[in-house]
């Protein structure tokens, strides 16, 4: 392994870091709640993937016969790397997961309808795919659609669905034969929001941030022309994403970026006549959280590595996810005792430190180890794959 970059790839990391500094708001990076967090900020971050879509960068993964530039694994890294490190908005599910998705197994139609507003941003999608009783088990889902004429009718539910207060269309899973298989029976589709018979209903986290809500199906008709791939294969359909790089490193640069505002913090406040910094409990802790935050980045460059050699990370996706989402949620428990009380204000309050960003970060880290494959799918796959353990 050789983790050293190209002449080539490091110009392109300073061309996106200086793009990032002329482009993001001063503020941007304290703005703890996200993008869904209020109507300001969700508007630029529309405004910001429209100007990384002139420029290529949004469908950079994409294959050049869809209109993307073909990028190759590692300069991808390098773009996601200083994307998460500047906590910026960047390729969204619509870009990530259902044009992958089209250029697969969607028709002519769909591919001509779709791809290239994907590609300009000129939607904001949801992902329906978990539901209440069926989350890590997603095979499991109930939302039926039952055909009639020309339409799907749909009934039935969708949690934990982000942005779909916001959202102009949604892909999801429905159930279309109840008594096949659970992996069976399944069909993708796609919906306007606006279709007749679509509520939804806000889910407040605990970082009092509106991101997630429960959508609601009450007899919605779609056409069958936005089925994407054979009906009762969706499952299968779902599953079979290009490999774009999915090497994890924004959380590694993500945890850098969180760290580096701590240690800020603590060179800047006083305590005992000296600072914060020269406590050696405060020093040895954010050493410890140095080390952890470049080894998740050197873990997330041995997947990158990996796929750019024609290789298929397995185990060492699995190690990358789990080691960042972790590591994520212990940067976050480091500020918020190297703060102390004031830690727990949120944004608004002129005493919270860093505008209050850690302590909705640190909120918000406690879901980091569920979403996406949880710490326990992760360790089952290391355990299996990678150390060839029996399954119990």
């Amino acid at each position: 392994m050789d983790f050293k970059f190209s002449p080539e790839e490091e110009a392109f990391r300073l061309e996106v870091k200086d793009w990032l500094k002329s482009e993001l708001p001063p503020d941007w990076g304290r703005r703890g709640g996200g993008e869904d967090d209020n109507d300001e900020t969700f508007a630029e971050s529309k405004r910001l993937r429209r100007k990384l879509a002139d420029r290529g960068w949004l469908t950079m993964a994409w294959p050049k016969e869809y209109g993307g530039l073909g990028a190759t694994h590692m300069q991808q890294l390098v773009f996601n790397e200083e994307m998460s490190y500047a906590r910026a908005p960047g390729p969204d599910n619509g870009v990530t997961m259902l044009g992958p998705t089209l250029m697969l197994n969607g028709s002519d139609e769909l591919k001509r309808q779709y791809l290239p507003g994907i590609a300009q941003h000129e939607w904001t999608w949801a992902q329906g795919y978990s539901e209440p009783g069926s989350g890590s088990d997603l095979a499991s889902l109930q939302t039926r659609a039952v055909e009639d004429g020309d339409d799907f009718v749909i009934n039935g539910s969708k949690i934990w669905t982000s942005s779909a207060h916001r959202a102009d269309r949604i892909f999801m899973l429905v159930r279309t034969d109840p008594d096949a298989p659970k992996h069976r029976g399944i069909t993708f589709l796609i919906a306007d929001m606006k279709t007749p018979g679509i509520t939804i209903r806000p889910i407040v986290n605990m970082a009092n941030v509106h991101s997630f809500n429960q959508v609601f199906f009450d007899n919605v008709r779609v056409p069958k022309s936005n089925m994407v791939g054979v009906q009762n294969r969706g499952w299968y359909t779902a599953a079979t994403l290009l490999d774009f790089e999915r090497s994890g490193v924004g959380r590694a640069s993500g945890s850098r970026r969180t760290l580096e505002d701590i240690v800020a913090y603590a060179k800047d406040t006083k305590h005992n006549g000296g600072t914060l910094a020269g406590d050696p409990l405060v020093r040895n802790e954010l050493v410890d959280r140095w080390l952890e935050t470049e080894a998740g980045r050197l873990i997330s460059y041995n997947v990158t590595w990996m796929q750019s050699k024609g290789l298929v990370p397995n185990k060492e996706a699995s190690a990358a996810k789990l080691f960042g989402s972790e590591l994520g949620q212990r940067v976050a428990q480091t500020g918020m005792k190297i703060m102390g009380m004031y830690s727990q204000l949120m944004p608004g309050s002129k005493w919270a430190p860093l505008q209050g960003y850690l302590s909705r970060m640190y909120l918000s880290s406690f879901s980091g180890t569920i979403a996406a494959g949880t710490s326990e799918i992760q360790r089952n796959i290391i355990a299996t794959r990678g150390l060839g353990l029996p399954r119990a």
